[in-house]
């Protein structure tokens, strides 16, 4: 197709083509200025478009022909190309052109020295300087707006909290987007309450979160105090009618946008921005920017109110009350810890009261941090209180708690992405008759003891498999600990390492100090999101233990019936004695009749509650039986059960216990 083209186009022809179409048509600004740094040509597309005319410019000094373009230049620096100085290559210049001089303009701007032609190799003399110069007003501002939601998607969110969020957007977009800038959030969002699905026509009620800049970003006026409500006509009638835009709009020719933070149709709030007088005013790509931020924002918004709403609900969970001290002041003095952090590690402990005047303290923890894990802490938390009612060693409740946590691993385990659950628990059984504690362990805990003495023993029970993991057998052990005694129990330490133990020593030193100051010195060593309990174990008073030893025949059964009857009545408790003296009797005939030999009786007086133990070498479970009319026996238990207001059977290494309680009630008969 280019058989026609003359060959002179190799020469002048070519370099006068290539010089016309770059000064009529191309839109890259092509100025030549001659020594005298007088504009001497310059594209004609360029004129066109900036609406200056030739004779305005052209044959002017450089300084005041660029003064009509809005662009201020300095004179010595263009002598100094001329003299031989290093051209410049892409310098970023401002200016005002007079087709747009409400704004500023950003240009690129390039200076070579313009030299004659010649052969090659010899000097060539400078007859100008040639200038090329690109507007690059939006290419710059595209960059800015890239930077600018870049920076909100860095800063925004960093933190979990709905107000900090919407301080946030502000310090984000104050000055270099808007002079100043008010967020509002609905009321039910900054309560920490879902927010409601907007229906149509109606604006909810809205406060101010976080306001920014200088003038009022609303209507003429200061700008209004964070928490202020912000009536509908705010936000609506004076800009939109009555409603809030569904998405970024313009308002006041340009000067304001006001946009919605809204995610998946339910309305958090909105914000609106706006340019100091005399500022660009806000334009299309300002909107495409705008519309990023506000949903990075609301999503971030909608994040920290879940968190918010997940926290709210582990806190309660966490703080669930302990068993009335009043059961258990005769076994321990107590006192309990809670380092709260606001990641629902599942912490939990509890004090339970057990029959026989003992007590049991726990200690857990779920082992994933989140809302699942507090709900699986507060399940496996019943379920131990139920478990203990059965009079359970340590060591089986734990084995029967694992079954409980695999079952709800399996439950978990139909939701898709949920974790299955494991736990660490530490049971601890003191009996304050005997100074006996039975232990037992799963996963890593903090569980140590401080002697009278001040000695500290830090290795009470070996570690154990996790609840839900490997499983049973949990390790165990038993200790006959002295009055006086100081026990501590906290929740897993294995993220953290625990603090040492002669930190522990130090903070569980002094027999003369109560549990409250040693627990609050140990709460402050352990790691957020821990539990605590400290117990010095007490010993119930000899005057509230009565025991008889009982021949392995039924003979024996009328004496220490009678025996029993007379030591309720020294007491003095509001329980008829004729009640007493038939419970023991069913007790003891059983265990002589059916159990092994030794046989014991024990009495426990208690401020509300009187407790019968029958002791014996037999581990045959009683069971309760309902005798028929004709039967001469077999109505132990029956009697038993109905007389007394709870009764159970514990065993032990030796054998068996089967206790009945009596409540305290009105004046003896």
């Amino acid at each position: 197709m280019f058989e026609d083209v003359p060959s002179a186009l190799d020469g002048a022809v070519l370099d006068r083509a290539v010089l016309d179409t770059v000064f009529r048509q191309t839109e890259v600004g092509v100025h030549v200025l001659d020594r005298e740094l007088r504009l001497v040509r310059v594209t004609g597309a360029v004129l066109a478009e900036r609406g200056v005319a030739a004779e305005e410019v052209l044959g002017r000094p450089a300084t005041e022909a660029y003064r009509v373009f809005g662009v201020e230049v300095k004179e010595s620096v263009l002598r100094e190309i001329l003299d031989g100085g290093a051209p410049l290559r892409d310098v970023p210049v401002r200016g005002r052109p007079p087709h747009d001089a409400g704004r500023p303009h950003e240009y690129s701007v390039s200076v070579y020295p313009l030299r004659a032609p010649g052969p090659d190799g010899a000097e060539r003399p400078v007859l100008g300087l040639v200038a090329t110069i690109v507007d690059i007003t939006q290419r710059i501002r595209a960059q800015q707006r890239l930077g600018l939601l870049y920076e909100a998607r860095e800063r925004i969110g960093r933190t979990l909290d709905v107000e900090r969020t919407a301080h946030e957007l502000v310090e984000v977009t104050v000055p270099g987007f808007a002079g100043s800038v008010v967020v509002a959030l609905t009321d039910a969002v900054l309560r920490g309450k879902p927010p409601e699905l907007r229906r149509a026509g109606e604006t909810p009620l809205l406060r101010c979160a976080a306001v920014g800049g200088s003038g009022n970003a609303l209507a003429d006026g200061p700008l209004p105090e964070p928490g202020a409500v912000l009536l509908p006509g705010l936000f609506g009638e004076r800009l939109f009618g009555e409603r809030l835009p569904d998405g970024p709009e313009l308002a006041a020719g340009g000067a304001r946008v006001v946009a919605p933070l809204a995610v998946r149709g339910q309305l958090l709030g909105a914000v609106v921005f706006r340019r100091p007088p005399g500022a660009d005013p806000y334009g299309e790509d300002d909107l495409a920017l705008v519309e990023g931020v506000t949903a990075h924002t609301a999503t971030c918004l909608e994040n920290a109110l879940r968190f918010t709403r997940e926290h709210i609900v582990m806190t309660a969970l966490q703080s669930w009350p302990l068993r009335p001290e009043g059961e258990t002041r005769h076994a321990v003095e107590l006192a309990q810890r809670h380092r709260p952090g606001g990641t629902g590690a599942g912490s939990w402990f509890d004090v339970i009261a057990l029959p026989g005047a003992r007590v049991a303290l726990v200690v857990g923890q779920v082992e994933r941090p989140g809302l699942s894990s507090v709900a699986t802490m507060g399940r496996l938390r019943t379920a131990v209180y139920s478990l203990a009612t059965l009079d359970l060693a340590p060591h089986e409740l734990l084995a029967r708690l694992h079954t409980v946590t695999q079952r709800l691993a399996r439950e978990q385990g139909r939701a898709r992405g949920a974790d299955e659950p494991v736990a660490s628990c530490t049971v601890a059984v003191h009996d304050p008759v005997t100074g006996r504690l039975e232990l037992a362990r799963a996963g890593a805990s903090l569980c140590v003891a401080v002697l009278p003495d001040g000695s500290l023993d830090a290795e009470l029970v070996e570690e154990g498999p996790l609840l839900g993991g490997e499983g049973p057998p949990f390790a165990c052990s038993s200790h006959l600990l002295p009055e006086g005694t100081t026990l501590c129990l906290a929740s897993s330490a294995r993220a953290d390492g625990g603090p040492t133990a002669a930190r522990i020593a130090a903070a569980l030193a002094a027999p003369d100090r109560g549990p409250h100051p040693m627990a609050d010195d140990l709460a402050a060593l352990l790691a957020p999101e821990r539990v605590l309990l400290v117990a010095r174990t007490l010993r119930l008073p000899a005057a509230d233990v009565a025991e008889w030893e009982v021949p392995s025949e039924l003979s024996a059964v009328a004496r220490v019936r009678h025996a029993a009857e007379e030591r309720v009545r020294e007491w003095g408790l509001a329980v008829d004695p004729l009640t007493v003296e038939l419970i023991v009797s069913e007790l003891v005939t059983n265990s002589v009749r059916h159990g092994a030999p030794p046989v014991a009786l024990r009495l426990l007086r208690g401020d509300t509650v009187l407790t019968v133990e029958v002791r014996d070498g037999s581990a045959t479970a009683p069971h309760l039986r309902h005798a028929k009319a004709g039967d001469e026996g077999g109505r132990g238990l029956d009697i038993c059960s109905t007389l007394a207001d709870a009764w159970g059977v514990r065993y032990e290494g030796d054998g068996k216990t089967v206790w009945a309680e009596i409540v305290l009630g009105g004046a003896p008969d």
